[in-house]
């Protein structure tokens, strides 16, 4: 069926009064390529579930595709796990998250499978800790994390707390193939699957009991710690309560939000990517910093899996990038560990491979195994799992991507921002006793272990013809790779797609260059994105700098 005919067959079809006007102010217009984008493909369900822009459209996030994509989870759950299934459900701050959460949990109740729903926003971690303590088969979680917001999400986790596994993401895409968003999709309203017991509210303890598992990682005498001042931005998202709370269990009180930015708001009217990574979304904190100087900034993203940083250095402040936060509570959690006699035995530290160079030379003061996996945190999670399969789960010391997530503990499977603020502010207020701050800390790291230096280039291609260039840039890079980047020869390309060691295949290419510099590409699984991500070593930052900016050139130039 082509895609004027699945418009047609929705105008006829959908009920949703603000859907409906959507779909007739389309059919005004007539302009196709509009049509075109909101019907070529059903909203593919990949390795983190659905994400996608807001509207009418089997290419657009709205009631018709969460419920095609819930009832395809019930069918999958049916086929292996029987009637007895239960899932949890959790949503954010944005624009329709409540209602897409409530779709799910009515359609779940619908096929007689038992729906745990949190009564409020909470954390994308605490959904990861819910599914686990509940023991559900399955964990829905209605986001689009640090995304503009016009889009919205929907990831789906197992029963271990991490998203889910490929096998179980084509169970899941298989079953929702065979599911018209029409006429297979079973409804019950909310209210009657609470009123039949097949729809039950999470209670608070078991948000208590993922604060006192978070609570459990904190590695300092905070009772008898010195002050800390704090500015903290949830950037309208599901931060604030979570966060707080958890700062208040190791003292630090003097906290100040950011008020445009405290309360839940999708539109995230003060930033149009509320992405704690980018300044831009920084820029009200920093303004409230200069008016209360504190020791650090803390922002989180909307569903609070990630968390960015930024210090005074001399009259800015500067930003601390995801693989310079992940060294430094790397070195402060063993640091830490080592001194109070609770380091374990052959301690592990996971992180991905286009995360810093920077870790193994840190990890091997402290005798820490490094592991490095595929981008994507299920990766470290998988490796949680193997080592509690070992019978050591303690041996798991931390985690992080470069991307600004962070896990510390075995109480989720998914990055923590929650667990991340508590050290980062511990980590924070040990520095503060040695009279630094956490920027002046990394320059000491730098200069012990040598500059190792990160960028990541982010390139958007939009709509059909952007997929299509992107898959032909990667498959322009596996048959004629460039022979040199910035000056420096191409010595080695690895093409994870073939497999590399015993990581899983993957759709990414690695160019080795000479004087230990590297390259990684992939397409990203959730946005119309090809990343590259540039490393370079120098003896001194700005050789470093340097080499970064030559290589960043040429990629440019390669991917336009």
């Amino acid at each position: 069926m082509g895609y004027r005919s699945v418009f047609e067959r929705w105008c006829d079809r959908v009920e949703d009064p603000q859907l409906r006007e959507e779909l007739n102010q389309m059919a005004q217009n007539n302009n196709d390529a509009e049509i075109e984008d909101a019907f070529y493909q059903t909203l593919e369900f990949g390795t983190a579930g659905l994400r996608g822009v807001l509207g009418a459209g089997t290419n657009r996030m709205n009631i018709y595709t969460v419920g095609q994509a819930t009832q395809g989870v019930a069918n999958y759950l049916k086929n292996t796990k029987g009637t007895e299934s239960s899932v949890a459900i959790c949503y954010d701050s944005r624009i329709n998250s409540e209602l897409f959460a409530h779709t799910a949990a009515s359609v779940l109740a619908a096929n007689g499978i038992h729906a745990y729903v949190y009564p409020r926003l909470e954390p994308t971690p605490a959904l990861s800790f819910a599914t686990r303590y509940l023991l559900c088969d399955i964990g829905i979680n209605v986001t689009a994390s640090h995304n503009p917001s016009e889009y919205n999400g929907y990831k789906v986790y197992g029963a271990d707390g991490c998203q889910i596994t490929d096998d179980i993401v084509e169970g899941v895409t298989e079953a929702i193939t065979h599911v018209d968003p029409f006429d297979d999709v079973a409804t019950m309203s909310f209210d009657e699957g609470c009123s039949a017991g097949l729809i039950s509210f999470i209670e608070e303890e078991v948000l208590n009991a993922y604060l006192d598992a978070v609570y459990e990682q904190h590695v300092l005498d905070n009772e008898n710690a010195g002050p800390l001042r704090v500015v903290y931005t949830p950037l309208n998202g599901t931060g604030l309560e979570c966060v707080k709370r958890i700062l208040e269990k190791i003292n630090v009180t003097d906290v100040h939000v950011v008020p445009e930015q405290a309360q839940p708001d999708g539109t995230f009217p003060t930033c149009t990517y509320p992405n704690p990574e980018n300044r831009d979304a920084l820029e009200r904190g920093i303004a409230l910093c200069e008016q209360v100087h504190p020791d650090l900034l803390l922002a989180t993203d909307p569903d609070a899996d990630r968390v960015g940083i930024a210090v005074k250095d001399g009259d800015d402040y500067q930003l601390l990038s995801g693989n310079e936060v992940g060294v430094l509570l790397l070195d402060f959690i063993c640091r830490s560990r080592v001194s109070n006699n609770t380091m374990p035995t052959d301690p592990v530290a996971v992180t991905t491979i286009v995360s810093t160079s920077l870790v193994e030379e840190v990890a091997a003061t402290y005798g820490v195994e490094v592991r490095r996996v595929l981008t994507g945190f299920k990766w470290i999670g998988d490796q949680i799992a193997r080592l509690e399969e070992g019978g050591h789960p303690e041996r798991f010391v931390f985690g992080f991507e470069e991307s600004y997530g962070y896990l510390a503990g075995t109480h989720a499977r998914d990055k923590d921002a929650v667990v991340a603020s508590m050290l980062i502010c511990e980590m924070a207020r040990y520095y503060r006793g040695l009279g630094k701050n956490l920027y002046q800390a990394m320059q000491d790291l730098y200069k012990q272990y040598g500059y190792h230096l990160n960028r990541t280039l982010s390139f958007t291609f939009k709509g059909v013809s952007g997929a299509a260039h992107i898959s032909e840039l990667m498959a322009s890079l596996r048959s004629d790779a460039p022979k040199s980047l910035g000056g420096f020869a191409v010595q080695e390309v690895l093409d994870y797609q073939d497999g590399v060691g015993d990581l899983p295949c993957a759709n990414v290419i690695e160019l080795r260059l000479e004087d230990s510099h590297k390259v990684i590409i992939r397409p990203s699984g959730t946005e119309p994105k090809i990343k590259a991500y540039v490393f370079t070593v120098g003896k001194t930052a700005e050789a470093a700098l340097a080499v970064g900016d030559t290589l960043s050139e040429d990629i440019t130039s390669f991917m336009n």
